[in-house]
């Protein structure tokens, strides 16, 4: 969300920094609107400078005792025409604030031009991925074998694209996120939240889903709330509408939700397994900071997230997005990618953004410097990490030839000392 009144000098510069990234904004309308309201502004306090002036002339005829009827009953005229244009200028204000909601932020001069994913550029790699004696096998099928996934029973219960894990696989799933939130509470500093599932369209609106996004997310029938699409919309919002002392920055919050996603036009996309679904669990992490420590937050908070994939002794890589592939909302993005053997490729298991101020403008989240005047924080999250794509990651990449499954050595606590998933037996 822009700041409407210096949207106006703003606007070419926006722009042109955001290129093809803006081809879906509606320019000409939004120009428009802009000067509809300028001149709407104009005319309104032309006309409010007039019943200052009336409302003086009215005083003084009462306090000569001269006759102010007259001009009473032109400054109640002048008084009604006033609220007739502000409520033009409010029909004005709204309709452009539908379309200020739908400019995507501005990139930050570090991000890479390019645009699509093509022009993504590779940062750094870490692990080697592993060398097979036998054809690696994609996750669905070594999941389905052990008897720890059933895609069939989950389709059966609701619908395509939806996972029922089973033992061992709902085991690990629980023992990922707990060996996940205890590295971030623990090593990272993080805060644990567990927000609520469901939010309002306010939320939405503030983390920016809404109005853009409206297609992809999950809506209850007979209530005005949604399904959250990721932790990141509930605990943002936490501290909507507030103004936060600098000394309370950085806040660092982390939270284990399920996900909640319709993918619509994503049809045809890893239709099978676990890495495109209607339902996940992911851990996310989101921090808010002053604007001059935000990128500095940013590195942290990646390398957090990183630190997970280390854990697991999953090779992985990160890479800076374009302008092109970046999010709507993010001012700069890294994506950690995890090797996916049966692939033969690297395949997105955390985006981690810095939203700079885009996200607290909409949600109005500002926080005050001592001594200073409020200003707006900047907001950052991303996943540390997608939960189901760890279980494909690690399902592929310690994949024996016997069709067993290697547990990582950090996970064997959390799985009472298990140290490899073999079939369990049908039912």
């Amino acid at each position: 969300m822009y700041d409407l009144r210096s949207l106006r000098d703003q606007l070419p510069a926006i722009r042109d920094q955001l290129g093809p990234r803006g081809a879906d904004v509606a320019w000409e309308e939004v120009e428009k609107l802009l000067q509809d309201r300028l001149d709407r502004l104009s005319q309104v306090e032309a006309l409010r400078h007039q019943l200052k002036k009336g409302s003086e002339d009215v005083a003084r005829l009462k306090r000569e005792k001269q006759p102010a009827e007259e001009a009473m009953t032109a400054m109640r005229a002048l008084g009604d025409n006033i609220a007739i244009h502000e409520e033009h200028l409010r029909t004005i204000e709204t309709r452009l604030e539908e379309h200020a909601l739908r400019i995507p932020n501005v990139p930050h001069d570090t991000v890479p031009q390019g645009t699509d994913a093509s022009r993504n550029v590779e940062v750094r790699r870490w692990g080697e991925p592993p060398s097979f004696a036998f054809p690696p096998k994609p996750h669905w099928e070594i999941g389905e074998s052990l008897g720890i996934l059933d895609f069939k029973r989950a389709g059966k219960i609701t619908g395509a694209r939806f996972s029922l894990a089973l033992g061992a696989g709902a085991q690990l799933e629980r023992a990922l996120t707990a060996l996940m939130l205890d590295i971030h509470t623990r090593t990272h500093g993080y805060t644990e939240v567990l927000p609520p599932y469901l939010v309002n369209r306010e939320a939405m609106t503030g983390t920016g889903q809404l109005p853009k996004f409206e297609s992809d997310l999950f809506h209850l029938r007979d209530d005005e709330y949604l399904l959250i699409p990721t932790a990141e919309v509930p605990v943002t919002n936490m501290y909507r509408d507030e103004i936060l002392p600098e000394t309370a920055l950085p806040i660092r919050h982390v939270a284990s939700t399920p996900c909640f996603r319709r993918e619509a036009g994503s049809y045809g996309q890893d239709t099978r397994g676990l890495i495109r679904v209607h339902q996940f669990h992911k851990v996310e992490l989101v921090a808010f900071t002053t604007p001059e420590d935000s990128y500095a937050e940013l590195e942290r908070l990646t390398n957090a997230a990183e630190a997970i994939l280390q854990t697991l002794e999953l090779p992985y890589r990160v890479v800076s997005l374009c302008r092109g592939d970046l999010g709507f909302g993010a001012a700069k993005t890294y994506d950690l990618e995890v090797w996916v053997p049966s692939q033969e490729t690297y395949r997105e298991i955390s985006s981690c953004s810095n939203f700079e101020a885009f996200q607290a403008r909409r949600a109005n989240i500002r926080f005050r410097p001592h001594g200073g005047k409020a200003a707006y924080l900047h907001t950052l999250n991303g996943s540390g990490v997608a939960v189901g794509r760890t279980i494909v990651a690690i399902l592929e990449n310690y994949q024996q030839e016997d069709g067993s499954v290697i547990v990582p050595e950090a996970l064997r606590p959390y799985m009472n000392g298990v140290e490899r998933l073999t079939t369990t037996p049908a039912f």
